[in-house]
């Protein structure tokens, strides 16, 4: 039913018909079927984090994500118009829901001080939906996302809450000094920041990183490639993650380290100079969680408290 659609722990079942709300692609990026094919679930995932099985009427089968479906029996509810356009996410942009972005930056490297003439423009931000479509039987998804402009909007409670976890890409977004635009509401998210920043950035960061070097590690020794890039940031992450414990902010640009950096990128580090830096960084990493003067938890209630008093000027017409 369509009033369960975008309940959080919901997991469509195999056999499921459901719709795909973005061109499906072969390997090769060509498209096989257009935004609006109609497929069945062959295999689901454990949780939303990663990708169904969708077999179509051909025979082909390709992997989708939760956001990209659409139930076919809600599809077949919507209102005469609706899902028949040619956009990334066609059953919602009727709503106008890209109208409702209150705040955009530029993260990835041309934030980080890490671009060359080849880089993207990676913009993320924030959306905040009308009070009457959050309220409706249709509910309203967690992130948008527009492939040809390397966009993404993350509705505001979603965004909230893996701040809260300390998600380094989320972070990054509050820190960036690349605002591209802000209304009132974001600039007073914008304004207390810190309240996100806690202790937990220990796990977020320094985990994520070693759990990325031992996959990294057997992809040396199985493959004998990794990849250079991939390093570059983790080794960033380990430096940023550093610098919060110990200054209780988020530094965006990598300053000095930039040279160092590019030396990973453009493979004239040796693996065994990055291990040992790795390492070196591990350590230092350690000592700045023991001297850390951040919180233990980050601030749950101030964060509750702007949810909702976003949710209550949704209601208005404009966006706040």
């Amino acid at each position: 039913m369509t009033s369960t659609h975008n309940s959080p722990s919901l997991i469509y079942s195999v056999g499921t018909q459901v719709v795909a709300l973005k061109a499906v692609q072969a390997s090769d990026g060509k498209a096989v079927h257009p935004a609006g094919a109609v497929g069945v679930v062959v295999r689901s995932p454990r949780d939303r984090n990663h990708s169904y099985r969708i077999r179509f009427p051909d025979g082909f089968e390709a992997p989708l994500h939760h956001h990209q479906l659409m139930l076919l029996a809600q599809w077949k509810e919507m209102p005469a118009g609706q899902g028949s356009s040619g956009d990334s996410n066609p059953a919602l942009s009727t709503y106008g829901l890209f109208d409702r972005v209150i705040y955009r930056c530029v993260v990835g490297s041309r934030a980080f001080g890490l671009d060359t003439e080849e880089s993207d423009t990676d913009r993320r931000g924030i959306y905040l939906p009308p009070a009457e479509l959050h309220w409706s039987l249709y509910g309203v998804p967690e992130q948008l996302e527009n492939e040809g402009s390397e966009e993404c909007y993350w509705e505001l409670q979603k965004f909230l809450v893996m701040a809260l976890k300390g998600n380094p890409n989320i972070l990054e977004c509050l820190y960036t000094p690349l605002v591209e635009y802000a209304t009132p509401l974001a600039d007073e998210l914008l304004a207390m920041r810190d309240a996100f920043l806690s202790r937990l950035v220990y796990q977020t960061y320094n985990g994520y990183v070693m759990s990325q070097f031992k996959r990294m590690q057997a992809d040396l020794r199985n493959q004998g490639r990794i990849k250079p890039k991939h390093v570059m940031h983790l080794i960033r992450l380990l430096l940023s993650g550093i610098h919060v414990l110990r200054e209780g902010f988020v530094p965006v640009d990598v300053g000095e380290h930039r040279e160092r950096l590019f030396a990973i990128k453009n493979e004239e580090m040796p693996w065994d100079e990055i291990e040992s830096w790795r390492k070196e960084l591990h350590k230092q990493f350690d000592r700045s969680l023991d001297e850390s003067k951040l919180p233990e938890r980050p601030d749950y209630e101030r964060a509750n408290e702007f949810l909702v008093r976003a949710r209550r000027l949704a209601v208005g017409e404009e966006l706040p």
